[in-house]
């Protein structure tokens, strides 16, 4: 218990400490907080401490080491504005009291044609974006109720000839409390160095003395661009299981987010499943948050145990205000 204490008030002043140096709306690589899985979506973003498949990878690296089996997962979404989002993790028990997990999410902007002045036509070459995310986890269970797992991200932003890399650390925590079905956890993400971009067309030929004429009027020169910082996230959640029993489970639960890009705000869902077969999900996401495009959720999902291992597909449908809905789709299997 002074163990748990200790994490816990250590943990606490790490994230008051950050978060007083916070600056809103100046943050890069915002696809690190674009929610993973169809169960998760599903439920509102309520998940840091339901966080029961592989997707805790993303959610709580603290909960992998409590799940019962190892599990791949893979997701795919159409995203704003022509993008797609993916996501693909596997969660490996190594014992009864520890995991490790590998993850890669990836935001593709896609490909277009390169326009130029003198040929708008196009120049028969195509530019392209993309950022993704490569993370290992490894998690512990300290006690019978308390579990804490870490994660390293190294984390690359492409658009075209222009890249900018950085790494980054995720810390979660789980509690087990001794009311049944009653659990807390905690999740910081995103803690780490600051982006820069970089790249040949930042390339420039500079004449660094232009009033004389006989000097070299095409030095190469770079332009300096501006260091950006992570998107961190603060989450701590309650989840409870209301009804659990052979046949049926409903769970409940909360989240709420303090970010340093935006405003704070809460997450709520719900899940009800029959016979550890059919799921049925709703939440709603982004309750408080100022200027919020999320709202309303809802998904389903279908799993079949076959012995050695189970599968599992998840659908979700999440309300995304202008942009309409945003639809995800996931795959699971354990092992």
């Amino acid at each position: 218990m002074k163990i748990k204490l200790k994490i816990l008030i250590v943990s606490i002043v790490f994230v008051g400490s950050l978060f007083s140096q916070s600056k809103v709306g100046t943050t890069a690589a915002n696809f690190l907080t674009i929610p993973v899985g169809s169960k998760a979506s599903g439920m509102g973003g309520a998940f840091v401490a339901n966080a029961n498949d592989a997707t805790a990878l993303f959610w709580n690296p603290g909960a992998i080491s409590r799940l019962p089996r190892s599990e791949f997962n893979v997701s795919y979404s159409d995203w704003l504005v022509g993008t797609s989002f993916n996501w693909l993790g596997v969660a490996l028990k190594l014992s009864d009291n520890s995991a490790f997990g590998l993850s890669i999410n990836q935001l593709n902007y896609g490909e277009e044609e390169i326009t130029t002045a003198s040929r708008p036509d196009g120049t028969g070459e195509k530019w392209k974006a993309q950022d993704i995310a490569f993370t290992a986890t490894y998690a512990q269970n300290l006690t019978d109720r308390f579990s804490i797992g870490g994660s390293v991200k190294y984390i690359h932003q492409q658009i075209w000839n222009q890249v900018a890399s950085a790494f980054a650390l995720d810390i979660g925590l789980l509690f087990n409390t001794q009311l049944d079905g009653l659990r807390i956890g905690m999740n910081i993400a995103n803690f780490g160095t600051e982006l820069k971009l970089s790249g040949k067309d930042l390339l420039q030929a500079i004449d660094i003395d232009p009033a004389n004429t006989g000097n070299n009027d095409r030095i190469t020169g770079s332009l300096d661009t501006e260091s950006w910082t992570l998107p961190l996230m603060f989450t701590v959640g309650l989840g409870y299981d209301v009804v659990k029993t052979e046949d049926w489970q409903i769970m409940v639960a909360t989240d709420a987010v303090y970010p340093n890009n935006q405003t704070s705000y809460f997450n709520l869902g719900g899940e009800f499943t029959w016979s550890d077969m059919v799921s049925f999900r709703i939440g709603y996401n982004s309750l408080f948050k100022e200027a919020a495009e999320e709202r309303f959720s809802a998904g389903v999902g279908l799993k079949y145990n076959f012995g050695a291992f189970y599968s599992r597909i998840d659908y979700s449908y999440t309300e995304f205000g202008i942009f309409n809905e945003i639809s995800r789709i996931s795959v699971s299997i354990g092992f």
